[in-house]
C-alpha cells in the first residue's frame, strides 16, 4: 500500500506574474545525490499552460521543495503553430549529454474544446534551459489517429525507443459539452524523433475506464509496471464516483498488458485535496523506496502530491 505524505507543491505559496493556477503533470529528474528537479506546467493569467521547475531534496521517503520556481523554460509557440496556447512537460530522457524534454502542445478548437499534439524540446545544459526541436510536433494525428494524441512517457531500452501515450478516438456531447474518449497506445523509435505508430492498444477501456490518462512506466524484477488514471465520461468533473484515480497494469514485454485494479494500493482521500481526483502520477524509485508524485482534485489546480512506499 501506498503512504500519502500529503500536498507538496502548494500554488498559493508559488503565485507570481506567471503562475496564477495549477501545477499539473508534474515529474522527476535526478540530478545527482539526492538532488532532483520537479518538473510540472501551470497556467497564466489566460489559463495558458507553461512549464517550470522547482529544486527537491529526496531522501529517506521525503521530499522537500528548495529555492524558487524557474521558468517558463519555454515559450508558447509561433501564432497557429501546434503549441500556441499551452505546453505541458510530461517526461524527460536522457540522450548522450542531451536531454529529451517530450511535452504536450495545446490548440483550442471550434467544434470540440482543444486539440493536442506531442512536441520535443531539447536541453544542452542538463534540464536548465530547452529549445525546440521543431515548430511542428513530432506525433499528431493523423490517417489512423485522426483526433489527437497526447501525454507520452518514453523509456530506452536496447537501444530502442518506447514510448507509451494517449490516442483519442472520438468525442460525443455530453449534456451539452464536447468529451473525448482516449486510451494508451504505444510506439517504438529509433532516434526518439521519429516514431512507428502501428496502431498498438496497450490498455483499453472498460466499464470504468471510458478515459485513461497519461501513463508512466518502470520495470521491477523483470515486469513492466505501468500506473495510469482513468475516469469515466460523465460527470467526472463534478463527481468522485466517476472522476480520476489511478490504476496499475502489468506487462512481460511492455505490449501487452493486464490491468490490476485491486493492487494500485491507493485511493481517494475521505476528505482533502485529492478526494474527488487523482491523476498524472510519475512513479520512480530512489533509495530504497518508490515515490509518486500525483495531482488531485481539478486536475492539479492546488498543485501536487507525493505518496511513498
Amino acid at each position: 500500500m501506498w503512504i500519502k505524505k500529503g500536498l507538496v507543491f502548494k500554488v498559493d505559496d508559488y503565485r507570481n506574474q506567471f503562475i496564477k493556477s495549477h501545477a499539473s503533470i508534474p515529474f522527476a529528474y535526478h540530478i545527482e545525490k539526492n538532488i532532483f528537479k520537479i518538473y510540472f506546467s501551470s497556467r497564466n493569467e489566460n489559463g495558458k499552460s507553461l512549464p517550470y521547475y522547482i529544486d527537491a531534496i529526496i531522501s529517506e521517503g521525503n521530499i522537500k521543495l528548495t529555492g524558487e520556481v524557474v521558468g517558463p523554460i519555454l515559450e508558447l509557440g509561433r501564432l497557429g503553430s501546434f503549441d500556441d496556447s499551452g505546453i505541458m512537460p510530461s517526461c524527460l530522457i536522457k540522450n548522450k549529454n542531451q536531454l529529451y524534454m517530450y511535452y504536450i502542445g495545446w490548440n483550442p478548437q471550434v467544434t470540440v474544446s482543444y486539440r493536442l499534439s506531442i512536441g520535443l524540446a531539447i536541453s544542452d545544459d542538463n534540464g536548465l534551459s530547452f529549445k525546440r526541436y521543431s515548430e511542428g510536433p513530432i506525433c499528431d494525428r493523423n490517417i489512423n489517429e485522426p483526433y489527437f494524441n497526447t501525454a507520452p512517457f518514453v523509456i530506452i531500452e536496447n537501444n530502442i525507443w518506447k514510448m507509451w501515450y494517449i490516442s483519442c478516438t472520438g468525442w460525443e456531447m455530453i449534456n451539452n459539452y464536447p468529451e473525448p474518449s482516449y486510451h494508451i497506445k504505444y510506439a517504438e523509435s529509433n532516434d526518439g524523433i521519429n516514431w512507428n505508430r502501428n496502431g498498438s492498444i496497450s490498455v483499453d477501456y472498460d466499464e470504468r475506464a471510458q478515459a485513461l490518462g497519461r501513463p508512466c512506466v518502470f520495470k521491477q524484477n523483470d515486469i513492466y509496471k505501468m500506473y495510469f488514471s482513468y475516469r469515466k465520461t460523465n460527470q467526472y468533473r463534478i463527481s468522485a464516483l466517476d472522476g480520476y484515480k489511478l490504476g496499475l497494469a502489468l506487462s512481460s514485454d511492455g505490449i501487452v498488458w493486464k490491468k490490476k485494479y485491486e493492487d494500485t494500493g491507493i485511493e481517494l482521500s475521505d476528505s482533502a485535496w485529492d478526494d474527488h481526483m487523482m491523476e498524472y502520477c510519475h512513479v520512480f524509485k530512489h533509495e530504497g523506496f518508490i515515490y509518486m508524485l500525483y495531482n488531485g482534485n481539478d486536475f492539479g489546480k492546488e498543485g501536487f502530491g507525493y505518496a511513498i512506499k
